[in-house]
């Protein structure tokens, strides 16, 4: 026998005020100053209710009254004027990646307000890379005079697949380099919570966000620097999968005309070698000398109109399209975006990637770099802990006040 539907809860008072609360919060948290009607408007609250919830978001940190004391809404008077507290506490966003780690310190809005860097190439033990985490997160506090009690909350990004709870999936060697019980231990030191997710999926929030993917719902964010990696959105909503893998790019190693998960920066750094090595080829390449041949320099000379490493970038740009091909038929975003360190130089690479893309399938996306450059991933860590900041307000106990 079915079971009767469950009873929804019943509607209290308490419960119907921090649905208020939330609500209001979150439109004053994304707009500039805004009157009790304007606030009316945007919220279908009442006017008593707008008043009496900004009281209470007032009395908890969360909004600044401007004029305070000038209270009177009666014809004739001024209405009352709130805006989001931004300094009502802070928040961090981390890129752990292979070779650096890059610290950002950010308002409630997002604005940075101190930023670290630290190398990690030399890290042998997922532990020691921990401990530079840590130290360059004490460097941007330091900075910014901000104490571990201001800060709510981290988002953290890895070069790795991680489920919906926060666990990084070890399967592949690269992967097991981030495995160190990570956010339990900078939690342990600092005493906020740290929210770990994927890299790629951290550069698609941050690019929806704050850059070429504003306000696209069906959107591929492809990490292309040392090996690809996507992030993935759905109307909105960021993929996972079931076990953190949506979006890794292991599959690449059996599609034709790719055969692995190598970047462009890689692709270009081995090629450009290879061409230098043989001594039958002519190219400015050669003019490095001894030191090694990189991406950029294979970039810079094709920019300059070297024969080879024009020949580079367009094998690099057919192989490329071949990626975003698959992306696009497996999951059939509007735009993918390239990212990464690459991102500065990577629209070079976008007419011949066009041109490939309609002869790959009959549903090509559009492609567009990131202006997000190397911050991409660290950007996206801010909006992953913004998100949980909103999310928790009112559970959240603020030590920063307004003056």
């Amino acid at each position: 026998m079915a079971k009767p539907p469950a009873t929804p809860p019943t509607a209290t008072p308490p419960m119907l005020r921090r649905v208020n609360a939330g609500k209001l919060l979150s439109v004053l948290s994304n707009a500039g100053v805004m009157t009790g009607t304007g606030l009316i408007e945007a919220t279908g609250m009442t006017r008593a209710t707008v008043h009496a919830v900004c009281n209470d978001l007032i009395s908890m940190g969360w909004v600044v009254e401007l004029n305070a004391g000038r209270h009177d809404t009666s014809v004739g008077r001024p209405s009352r004027r709130f805006v989001f507290n931004s300094r009502a506490g802070y928040v961090l966003g981390l890129d752990i990646g292979a070779a650096k780690t890059t610290v950002l310190l950010t308002d409630l809005r997002g604005e940075t307000i101190a930023k670290s860097v630290r190398s990690v190439s030399d890290v042998k033990e997922p532990g020691e890379r921990t401990e530079i985490v840590h130290q360059a997160i004490v460097e941007a506090l330091a900075e910014a005079k901000v104490s571990d009690t201001q800060v709510l909350a981290a988002g953290a990004g890895v070069a790795a697949p991680v489920d919906r709870e926060g666990h990084i999936l070890v399967d592949d060697e690269f992967w097991r380099r981030f495995d160190a019980g990570l956010p339990e231990r900078l939690t342990k030191l600092h005493g906020w919570p740290v929210l770990l997710e994927n890299d790629a999926n951290l550069a698609v929030l941050g690019e929806q966000w704050r850059g070429a993917g504003r306000g696209v719902g069906d959107l591929a964010v492809l990490l292309a620097g040392e090996r690809f990696g996507s992030g993935l959105m759905d109307s909105g909503r960021l993929l996972h999968g079931s076990r953190g893998g949506a979006g890794e790019m292991v599959f690449l190693k059996l599609v034709e005309g790719v055969g692995d998960t190598h970047g462009i920066a890689r692709m270009a750094r081995e090629q450009g070698t290879a061409a230098v090595a043989d001594p039958t080829v002519e190219t400015s390449l050669r003019t490095a000398g001894d030191d090694p041949v990189t991406a950029e320099l294979v970039f810079a000379a094709a920019a300059a109109g070297d024969e080879v490493a024009l020949g580079i970038l367009q094998h690099i740009a057919a192989r490329t399209a071949r990626v975003i091909a698959m992306l696009g038929i497996l999951f059939n975003p509007e735009l993918v975006i390239l990212g990464g360190a690459v991102a500065a130089a990577a629209g070079a690479l976008l007419p011949d990637i066009d041109k490939h893309l309609a002869g790959f399938t009959s549903t090509p996306p559009r492609v567009a770099v990131s202006s997000l450059g190397d911050a991409i991933v660290s950007v996206g860590a801010v909006r992953h802990a913004l998100n949980y900041v909103e999310q928790h307000a009112l559970d959240l106990h603020l030590t920063c006040r307004p003056e």
